[in-house]
């Protein structure tokens, strides 16, 4: 970049220079190849000066300016005496100089075009520095979010695997041996799809639910008719990207809290729909609620504080999590920007194909 811009720097100087002498009648005879000659010698003579203030970059500002300047007028000396020396050749002998300090004439209206020079250069560095800063700072920022997002995302996974092992643990003392293999058999299908999936890649909410139900199929063989699970996802809705997992911490605290302590169970209910360009989704629940407000207000616990912490690494102030009592029960709803599948170019995967749900259905 610097040496065409060096070229079309000096070209600009002898075309204009020469467009000059057609305006000028009275322009002198070969004039013009003075002309040529002044903007070769600037070409050549000014194109050290660049290694002089790339080695006076970073210096104290005073000592760049100074340095800068200097090496400026020396430009600008050696210029002219070599623009003089091709009057002396080209141009004719009344126009010659006649004394030594001649050859040095014009030094210092060279030197206003040697500071303009050294003015663009410093201006394209510095434009060229900052948009490597800029660059080198996005990056770090991405690298950092990747990271955040990969620790929130393989936070659940150990979470998810102490309460299920519990689960286990409790059908065996229960002697219920062929559930409890069912349901190992179960979670080495979750955990092996879990750690298939990308912490950094979304799916669509269809193959969000197609996860969702091998987690649920584990807690159905705890549970039995106790968990009852109902979806109602719009079918404009169904190919929108989310982030992988988003609703299992969700579903998880619900049957902790809301199915598990209950000798009759309880329902939960995952809503997703659409709506000015906005993806909705909820969960909710018939138990208790929340009954301390300050975990209602803060979202105390793993699974909620994970979520919204993963929604605003991801989607900023558009990405917004809301627990809201129900009398009875508990909502969560999710809210962030809907980006579609169709606009967005997929990494191929293994989808696990789950029974298509229209509207409203039960899982079981």
């Amino acid at each position: 970049m610097f040496w065409s811009l060096h070229a079309i720097g000096w070209s600009a100087y002898g075309i204009s220079h020469y467009l000059g002498t057609l305006l000028y009648d009275k322009a002198p005879t070969n004039y013009h190849k003075v002309i040529i000659a002044a903007s070769v010698a600037g070409f050549v003579i000014s194109a050290p000066l660049r290694y002089a203030l790339r080695a006076l970059w970073g210096r104290p500002l005073h000592v760049m300016a100074a340095g800068a300047l200097a090496a400026a007028y020396a430009t600008a000396l050696a210029w002219r005496v070599a623009v003089n020396m091709a009057f002396k050749i080209f141009m004719p002998e009344e126009m010659w100089m006649t004394h030594l300090a001649d050859y040095f004439s014009g030094t210092v209206q060279a030197m206003y075009l040697m500071v303009c020079w050294v003015g663009f250069y410093y201006g394209f560095r510095y434009y060229e520095s900052w948009h490597l800063q800029r660059e080198a700072a996005l990056r770090a920022s991405a690298l950092a979010q990747e990271a955040q997002l990969k620790m929130l995302r393989y936070q659940l996974n150990p979470h998810f695997l102490f309460n299920t092992l519990n689960a286990i643990s409790t059908l065996i003392l229960d002697n219920r041996n062929s559930t409890a293999n069912a349901a190992v058999t179960g979670l080495s299908e979750f955990l092996r799809h879990t750690l298939d999936q990308d912490p950094m890649k979304k799916v669509t909410i269809t193959q969000e639910l197609d996860a969702l139900n091998l987690y649920l199929n584990i807690e159905k063989m705890r549970f039995g008719e106790r968990l009852v699970v109902e979806f109602s996802i719009d079918d404009a809705a169904r190919d929108v990207l989310v982030p992988s997992l988003v609703l299992q911490p969700l579903i998880e605290n619900a049957i902790k809290y809301a199915v598990s302590p209950r000798e009759e169970g309880g329902k939960i209910h995952i809503l997703g729909r659409v709506a000015s360009g906005t993806l909705q989704l909820e969960v909710s629940d018939n138990g208790p609620g929340m009954v301390d407000p300050r975990r209602l207000a803060n979202g105390r616990g793993v699974g909620i504080r994970n979520t919204r912490e993963r929604l605003n690494v991801l989607y900023g102030d558009r990405g917004t999590v809301t627990v809201e009592n129900t009398h009875p029960g508990l909502r969560v709803a999710l809210a962030f920007p809907a980006e579609h599948a169709s606009r967005v170019e997929l990494p191929q995967e293994t989808s696990h194909r789950s029974p298509r749900m229209n509207q409203e259905r039960q899982v079981g």
